[in-house]
C-alpha cells in the first residue's frame, strides 16, 4: 500500500500482500472523502463487468438452443429447453454457498477465482459447439458448470456491500447489479452478431432455420460460427482475471474478513463449498428431469425439488468441517431474523421476475408471435409458423436493457425517499403490467394473425420490465436500512440467491403453460405473487407502527 493510504487508516495487515486492507469504517466521512471513496470505486468498477460476464455465460443458452434448433442441431426441443433449466436451477443453488464467500475468504480472492472459472464453461461451450455430433450429456454437463456465473452475484454484491457507507450502498449496489444484470442484454447482443463471422476461426455450420439479431434477420442457408457463442467471453475474462487480482482488495477489518487463509487455501476453500451446491443441484436435476434427458422420470415437482435442494444445501455447508463450518455458524445467525425471510420475498418479486422474464422473453416471443394459432377439424393447432412473426432475437434483448440500465436509478431515487416506497409503487406497477401481458397473450394465442397484438405485449412487457428493475435497486436500500453491517452482506447474497431461482422457475412455468395452451395463466399466477409482496412490504416496511418504517 501507499504511504497515502495508511496514513488515511488503510493499512495493509503485516505480512499480508498489498491488496489486504486491515482498517476500513466507511462511516467516517473523512476518511471515506480522503481515501475511502477511490479504493471502494475501484473495487466497485471491477467487480461490474466481472458480474456482467458471469451473467452472461449463465444466461447464454437461451440463445444458444435457439440457434441450435435453427442449425438442425439432433436435439429434440424438449431436450435443449433442459439445458436453460439446468444453468437456471445451478446458478441459483450456487449462490447459496457465495453468499456466504467473503468472510472466510476475503472480496480480493473471491471476486478473482470465481470469474476465473468462468473461463471453464466458456471454452468447453465452445468446443462442444463446433460438432453437432456432441451428445447432449455434454451440454448438459457444460449448462452446470454454466452455473458459476449465476452464483457469482451474491459473492459480488456482498463483497461490494462492504465497501461503501449506508447512504451510499442504494446506489453502488444498484450499479453493481444494474450494470453487472447488462451481462443478460449484452449476451443477446452479442452472442448473435459475433455468430456471423469466423472471430475465433473454425467452420461454419449452415442455418437450415431463418435466424436475426439486433440488426435483422438472417435467412436460411447463411454461414453461422455458433461455437463463437462460447468463446467470445474470453476477450472480457482473461483481462478482468487479471484485473481482479492486481486491483481489488480484501478487506480484513473485524466486521468483514478478519481471518483470511493463503489464496491456494482460499480456493480450495471456494471449491469445495461450491461443490456442495453442484452436487444439491445435481441431485434436485436428477430429480426432476425425464429419463430420456438423463434424469430420474420420477418427475418430482418443482416446488419440492427447490425446497429439496435449498435445505440439503445450507443443511450441508454447515456440515463442513474446520474454520469454514465456524464461520458459517456465525454467518447463519441470518436465519434468526424474520426479515431475512420477508425480504427474501420481496427481493423474489423484483429480481426473480426480472431474470426470470429474461430467460422466458425470447422463447414466449417465438413461440406466441412466431406461428399461426389455427383450428384444424375444430382443433386448435399452434404448430405452422407464421411468416409476419416478429424475430425474438431482434426484440427480446429489449426487455433486460431496460430493467437493468433503470437498476441504479432505483437505488438511487431510494436513497432519496426511502426504498420501501419505490418498492410498493414498483409492485402496482408489476401488477397492472403482469395482468395486461396475460390479456394480449391469450388474445395472441388463440388469433390466426398473433402479430397485431405483439405492440401492445411488448410495451407492457418492458414496462414490466423496467419495474423490476427499479425495484432491485429499491430493496438494497431497504436491506441496507434493515440489517447491521456484518449481517447485510450475507443476506444480499442469500435473497439474491432465493430469488434467482426465478431463472428456473418462470420458464418452467411459462413452459407448462404453453404446452397446456394457456400462457395467460403463468402471468395471472405471477400479479396474484406481487399483489401478495404490496401487502407484506406494506405491513413490514411502509406502516409507520412497523418496525423498520422506511417509508
Amino acid at each position: 500500500m501507499s504511504d497515502s493510504l495508511n496514513n488515511a487508516g488503510i493499512a495493509p495487515t503485516q505480512g499480508a500482500k498489498s491488496g489486504d486492507i486491515s482498517q476500513w469504517d466507511p462511516e467516517d466521512k473523512s476518511f471515506w472523502e480522503s481515501t475511502g471513496k477511490s479504493v471502494a470505486n475501484r473495487n466497485l468498477w471491477i467487480s461490474i463487468p466481472s458480474l456482467l460476464c458471469g451473467f452472461a455465460v449463465w444466461l447464454y443458452w437461451g440463445i444458444i438452443t435457439v440457434q441450435m434448433l435453427n442449425l438442425g442441431f439432433p436435439f429434440a426441443k424438449s431436450e435443449l429447453f433442459t439445458l436453460m433449466a439446468i444453468a437456471g436451477l445451478t446458478g441459483a443453488t450456487l449462490r447459496i454457498p457465495s453468499s456466504f464467500f467473503i468472510r472466510p475468504f476475503g472480496g480480493r480472492n473471491v471476486i478473482f477465482f470465481t470469474t476465473a472459472l468462468l473461463m471453464i464453461p466458456a471454452v468447453g461451450t465452445g468446443i462442444a459447439l463446433q460438432d453437432q455430433n456432441t451428445p447432449l450429456w455434454v451440454f448438459q454437463l457444460l449448462a452446470l458448470l454454466s452455473g458459476f456465473g449465476g452464483g457469482n452475484f451474491a459473492s459480488s454484491m456482498s463483497n461490494i456491500n462492504f465497501f461503501f457507507p449506508k447512504e451510499k450502498q442504494g446506489l453502488a449496489l444498484g450499479l453493481n447489479a444494474g450494470l453487472g444484470n447488462f451481462g443478460v442484454t449484452t449476451m443477446q447482443i452479442l452472442v448473435p452478431l459475433f455468430m456471423t463471422f469466423a472471430a475465433f476461426g473454425g467452420d461454419p455450420m449452415i442455418l437450415q432455420n431463418t435466424s436475426g439479431t439486433l440488426i435483422g434477420k438472417i435467412p436460411a442457408g447463411s454461414e453461422t460460427y455458433i461455437h463463437n457463442a462460447g468463446f467470445v467471453w474470453l476477450l472480457a475474462l482473461i483481462p478482468l482475471a487479471v484485473a481482479g487480482w492486481f486491483g481489488m482488495n480484501n478487506i480484513r477489518a473485524p466486521h468483514v474478513s478478519p481471518e483470511i487463509p493463503s489464496p491456494v487455501g482460499a480456493f480450495a476453500g471456494i471449491s469445495g463449498m461450491l461443490l456442495v451446491g453442484f452436487l444439491t443441484a445435481t441431485f434436485g436435476l436428477w430429480l426432476l428431469l425425464p429419463e430420456k434427458v438423463n434424469g430420474s422420470g420420477f418427475g418430482v415437482p418443482k416446488e419440492i425439488v427447490l425446497v429439496i435442494v435449498v435445505v440439503s444445501t445450507v443443511f450441508l455447508l454447515k456440515r463442513i468441517p474446520g474454520a469454514i463450518g465456524q464461520t458459517l455458524d456465525r454467518q447463519y445467525q441470518i436465519f434468526n431474523n424474520k426479515h431475512t425471510w420477508v425480504m427474501s420475498v420481496i427481493y423474489t418479486m423484483t429480481f426473480g421476475s426480472f431474470i426470470g422474464f429474461a430467460a422466458s422473453f425470447p422463447l414466449s416471443i417465438k413461440v406466441i408471435f412466431g406461428y399461426q394459432h389455427l383450428m384444424v377439424d375444430g382443433v386448435m393447432t399452434h404448430d405452422t409458423a407464421n411468416p409476419n412473426g416478429p424475430s425474438a432475437l431482434m426484440y427480446a434483448w429489449m426487455g433486460p436493457f431496460i430493467g437493468a440500465l433503470i437498476r441504479p436509478l432505483g437505488g438511487w431515487i431510494s436513497d432519496k425517499v426511502g426504498g420501501a416506497l419505490v418498492t410498493q409503487v414498483c409492485s402496482v406497477v408489476m401488477v397492472g403490467s403482469a395482468l395486461g401481458v396475460a390479456y394480449y397473450m391469450q388474445l395472441a394465442y388463440q388469433s390466426a394473425t398473433p402479430e397485431q397484438y405483439f405492440v401492445p405485449f411488448f410495451l407492457l412487457f418492458l414496462t414490466l420490465f423496467a419495474a423490476t428493475g427499479i425495484g432491485n435497486g429499491s430493496t438494497f436500500r431497504t436491506i441496507a436500512m434493515v440489517f447491521n453491517k456484518e449481517q447485510a452482506g450475507p443476506v444480499l447474497g442469500w435473497t439474491s440467491a432465493i430469488a434467482a431461482y426465478g431463472a428456473f422457475y418462470i420458464p418452467k412455468v411459462l413452459g407448462e403453460q404453453i404446452k397446456a395452451t394457456t400462457p395467460e395463466v403463468a402471468l395471472i399466477g405471477f400479479a396474484v405473487f406481487y399483489a401478495v409482496c404490496i401487502f407484506i412490504n406494506w405491513w413490514f416496511y411502509l406502516r409507520k407502527s412497523g418496525e423498520f418504517y422506511n417509508p
